[in-house]
């Protein structure tokens, strides 16, 4: 089968073949109407467009990078799926690549998509938000991007983030409303504001009702499934056990589940377990896990529209709106009662 071309959408849509490009080259001259209608042909087609060709008559190259710390972590993988999607809907190309927790590595690779690459935008997710040489790199570049869930310089660019604070507060509340009095935490990564939010509406939703949890209650995590099993380990240890544990993200949560199953403990019978983010991982364990629904894929999505859509992309990225908050979700599944 031959290759659908640009002159075949334009044949079927009955336009212009530079209309058909300025669509593909998301060209905001082009009506809403008649882009959707030629959206819908190339999808019908299953065109394809030429990255190469594209490249070589733009001056963009069609690629957004997208830096994280570590790739295969549950979060990473549902915000890459987001990505993907919006990428191939307007014609953009993701490059990925991973930091593993060193700066000096971070900012190698932001080096290499900006210059080597010449990528047309960046995401950086957490914790690469929030070090400062990256951004300044990043500044200095005039390279756009947008950043998640951010606790620094929140200034320097576009970003994307949900309320933590008032997320976890309703877990917790949530917990206290069944009837649960001792209540422990995980804490997350230390390097994310993320975890300090959420541990703080753990705080104040505590406060509230007028509970007050001893400090073996709290224990230190970093988002990832080996850190929730030491912290569960301290916790399930306890001469007095909590009764709940509010853990900061769902890999932790799962974690605690593994541990109380270990020790012959029935969830949520003698320990209920929340986690946060609603990942594939809190549908997938026994039993389900009560979580909050971080709205990860759309973050993705709006973060690839706001790099590669022209009405969302403006030339003067400091007249950008900075600050896009979305909506999360308290999910109640089996791991709580």
């Amino acid at each position: 089968m031959s290759r659908v071309k640009l002159k075949d959408i334009a044949e079927k849509a009955g336009v212009s073949l530079m209309t058909v490009s300025r669509v593909m080259n998301n060209d905001p001259k082009v009506g809403a109407k008649t882009r959707d209608k030629i959206t819908a042909i190339a999808q019908e087609l299953n065109y394809s467009p030429n990255v190469a060709a594209r490249r070589l008559s733009s001056s963009k190259s069609f690629f957004i990078g997208i830096v994280c710390e570590y790739a295969d972590a549950n979060y990473v993988s549902k915000f890459l799926v987001g990505a993907l999607k919006k990428c191939r809907t307007n014609g953009f190309h993701i490059v990925i690549d991973e930091t593993v927790g060193q700066t000096a590595k971070a900012l190698s690779i932001v080096n290499d998509l900006i210059h080597v690459t010449r990528v047309d935008g960046l995401i950086l997710l957490p914790p690469l938000a929030d070090i400062p040489e990256v951004l300044n790199l990043l500044k200095d570049s005039n390279t756009p991007f947008v950043r998640i869930a951010p606790d620094i310089d929140l200034q320097a660019s576009p970003y994307l983030c949900m309320d933590d604070y008032q997320a976890a507060y309703d877990i917790t509340e949530h917990l206290i409303n069944s009837g649960h009095k001792r209540i422990a935490h995980i804490i997350g990564n230390v390097n994310q504001g993320v975890s300090r939010l959420r541990y703080q509406g753990y705080l104040d939703a505590l406060r509230s009702n007028r509970l007050l949890m001893p400090p073996e209650y709290i224990e230190q995590g970093d988002f990832t499934y080996k850190s929730g099993l030491v912290a569960a380990e301290k916790l399930l240890s306890l001469k007095e056990l909590p009764d709940a544990i509010f853990a900061s993200n769902d890999e932790m949560a799962a974690a605690v589940i593994s541990v109380a199953h270990k020790k012959h403990l029935e969830v949520p019978e003698q320990i209920s377990v929340v986690g946060f983010d609603d990942t594939e991982l809190a549908s997938t364990v026994w039993p389900s896990i009560t979580t909050i629904k971080q709205p990860i894929s759309d973050m993705a999505s709006l973060a690839i529209s706001l790099l590669t859509e022209p009405a969302n992309n403006p030339p003067d990225m400091a007249s950008t709106i900075k600050r896009h908050v979305l909506p999360y979700q308290l999910c109640l599944r089996e791991s709580s009662n």
